[in-house]
């Protein structure tokens, strides 16, 4: 079982990556896919660094701590790519990479 410290960490990682996933998808719907290629390779960046971070809290990793602090580092770039960007699915992964860099950041602390 891994530390209960964690549980709200892996859940904001958790609906970080879901929303990176579903901004990544919707980013391909948009008209200007060129404008939108540095958001959608960020989705996929942060995606990824959220599941192995959540992943890395569930099984007690020994780099929780380090993994933690990539992933709000990455977030926190992909929220500030997201947010520059005026479409809905946009700014709402913005807004869960902003709540999981911070959550993130509070438990690698």
């Amino acid at each position: 079982m891994y530390n209960q410290s964690y549980e709200d960490c892996i859940k904001a990682c958790l609906e970080c990556m879901e929303a990176c996933n579903v901004c990544y998808d919707a980013c391909f719907q948009e008209e200007d896919l060129k404008m939108m290629a540095d958001c959608i390779r960020m989705d996929r960046e942060c995606a990824d660094i959220c599941a192995f971070a959540a992943k890395s809290m569930q099984s007690n990793s020994p780099f929780v701590k380090q993994v933690c602090n990539l992933c709000a580092d990455i977030c926190e770039a992909c929220g500030n790519e997201c947010k520059k960007h005026d479409h809905e699915h946009c700014q709402k992964c913005a807004e869960a990479c902003f709540k999981c860099a911070e959550e993130c950041r509070k438990m690698a602390s």
